[in-house]
């Protein structure tokens, strides 16, 4: 072992006490060890966002190592991962009450957030291949807590697609092996241009298949259909960090391929680029749809992760600058979005029971703060201003008009548009229900529903941070644009 050993704290220490909290049975003293450790992780997460470090733990062979390696994506990614994880378990500490198991609950819970980091400071692809898979096996009992048929069949369809996904990202790597200076991430890629020689659409298809794989996470077609399923069988805790973090899990993976092993100049202009591009824009376009066809309430928010995701890999796949940035600040202000929606959901379906969205009625008048909590997240993910998903989009669409793609590039201008306005369909018109149930609706049967502290106090910060990181989005685009710098 060699470098800054501390290094490898904020990756052992949710493994070490998510064991320790699976055995506490004291519901205060556990929902405190979750707190206190979920809050050291995000103490840690941030000192080393100003300090950076290196580490190799251990090496394998010459050429593969477990390393770890902060660098600005890594920093981004963990500071959006560590806070959220921490909001969406204090709301667990209140939600979970109605479940059983709850100390198994948060043990898998708490040791996920470390896979999550180990993920993000990976310095090479071997350190996150094993990372993503970890990831995957954590946040299996999750899926499945309830021990239902349904989220039994649920969770094995998660682990199937995912592994087949994972697969795929491992044949790539073999050949990046063989190809690549080194499979240690570099910015603008690590290929030998000369064994690449005459070996170009071979390493196109690699790549191609790799995303593919890696997109099975962040719910791309074709590989998209656990989604849908695994999302809504989960408590809404885990549904929540699923939909708004873990599928941010393939998104990393995808632009550490991209644009530290491949290299955007190796990717642009080709049918590679062109093919995904497709395949994120029918996506977006097909996930809007489904969800706006969809009553179940959890699965019509799963569904909108499908399309909401894949902007993410739409304004990556565009290769440039400015889509870059779009991806980015999409991955911050879905994953806050798509939180407050899930828990949101959850406050209801705690509180109410309602599960479905003809149950919803009136529903702002009960709870009118988790109700203007979801109306923003809404606003936000349709991209109005002030919210921060006025941004995201902003940029991707600029990004897209920017390229030298042509008529793809309208095309996908006009999805966004047309996905944009579906997700208002699918949205708005929940939180108009809730606030304006109608006439013939029996207001005297209402009656005050607000959950308590634990629940509306995560929900009103995210709600918060979506409206400010909107207003004042210029720090978040400083920092993706010194990311950005050094790639291209």
């Amino acid at each position: 072992m060699s470098g800054n050993t501390i290094l490898l704290l904020p990756v052992i220490l949710p493994f070490i006490a998510g064991i320790i909290i699976g055995f506490i049975k004291n519901e205060k003293q556990r929902n405190m060890m979750v707190f206190i450790t979920l809050a050291v992780e995000l103490a840690l997460v941030v000192y080393f966002m100003m300090t950076g470090g290196d580490l190799t733990v251990w090496h394998m062979t010459q050429r593969l190592t477990i390393a770890y390696h902060i660098d600005g994506i890594a920093k981004y990614f963990a500071c959006i991962i560590s806070i959220i994880w921490l909001l969406a378990a204090i709301f667990s500490m209140e939600y979970i009450k109605h479940e059983h198991k709850q100390a198994r609950f948060f043990m898998f819970y708490v040791m996920s957030l470390g896979t999550l980091i180990s993920l993000c400071f990976s310095a090479n692809m071997i350190t996150m291949y094993l990372s993503y898979e970890f990831m995957t096996l954590l946040t299996f009992p999750l899926v499945i807590h309830s021990q239902e048929v349904q989220a039994v069949r649920a969770g094995m369809k998660y682990l199937g697609y995912s592994i087949f996904g994972a697969g795929l990202g491992l044949l790539g790597f073999f050949f990046l092996n063989t190809y690549c200076v080194t499979t240690t991430f570099a910015p603008g890629g690590t290929l030998d241009f000369v064994l690449a020689r005459g070996n170009e659409n071979l390493l196109l298809l690699v790549f191609f298949l790799m995303v593919v794989g890696f997109g099975c996470k962040a719910g791309m077609f074709p590989l998209h259909a656990w989604l849908p399923t695994a999302h809504p069988v989960a408590p809404a805790p885990a549904s929540a960090v699923l939909s708004g973090i873990i599928t941010k899990g393939g998104v990393i993976c995808i632009i550490r391929v991209t644009f530290y092993l491949f290299g955007a100049d190796f990717i642009r202009g080709s049918w590679a680029q062109t093919t995904l591009l497709i395949l994120t824009l029918i996506t977006i376009f097909m996930g809007s749809m489904l969800a706006y066809k969809e009553n179940l309430l959890k699965k019509r928010l799963a569904y909108s992760t499908v399309s909401q995701v894949s902007y993410v890999l739409f304004g990556l796949m565009l290769l440039t600058p400015v889509g870059f940035a779009g991806a980015l600040l999409q991955v911050a202000f879905h994953a806050v979005g798509k939180n407050i929606l899930f828990l949101s959901a959850g406050a209801m379906i705690y509180k109410k029971g309602t599960t479905f969205v003809n149950q919803l009625r009136g529903v702002g008048k009960e709870m009118p703060i988790v109700m203007w909590c979801f109306a923003i997240a809404a606003l936000s993910l349709v991209g109005i201003p002030p919210t921060g998903g006025f941004v995201s989009k902003w940029f991707l669409a600029q990004g897209a008009l920017s390229s030298s793609l042509g008529a793809l590039a309208i095309v996908g201008v006009a999805v966004l548009m047309v996905s944009a306005l579906l997700t208002a369909g699918y949205l708005l018109s929940i939180v108009i229900d809730g606030f304006f149930p109608g006439k013939d609706f029996d207001y005297e049967a209402l009656e005050k529903k607000e959950p308590n502290y634990l629940m509306t106090m995560p929900l009103v910060i995210l709600t918060i941070s979506v409206v400010l990181l909107g207003i004042f989005p210029v720090y978040l685009e400083t920092f993706i644009n010194s990311i950005s710098g050094v790639i291209f």
